[in-house]
């Protein structure tokens, strides 16, 4: 079974950019300390320094639940919650 991708774009609402980049970098350390964690990166967007993107991978969907349901998951949530614009994607690689 191949890894399972995810992508998230997070694109911070005007006045809290600050507020949620710092949040996201904090949720990289432990995040990447996690079992099931092979891949765990924050980028942003040189066109646009609101929008930050995680390129994630994970052993399996179950990794990713239990990541979903740590606490420093949950406080990032909490955080950015109303502050930002949140889309995931969730892949497999064909090839």
């Amino acid at each position: 079974m191949k890894d399972l991708i995810v992508v998230a774009t997070i694109t911070a609402k005007q006045g809290n950019e600050a507020l949620v980049r710092e949040a996201l970098e904090k949720i990289v350390p432990p995040s990447r300390a996690e079992a099931g964690c092979i891949r765990y990166d924050l980028h942003i967007d040189l066109g646009n320094h609101a929008s930050f993107i995680m390129l994630e991978a994970w052993r399996d969907e179950a990794a990713l639940a239990a990541h979903e349901a740590t606490p420093h998951f949950q406080e990032l949530v909490k955080t950015v919650g109303g502050k930002a614009e949140i889309q995931v994607l969730k892949l497999n690689q064909v090839l």
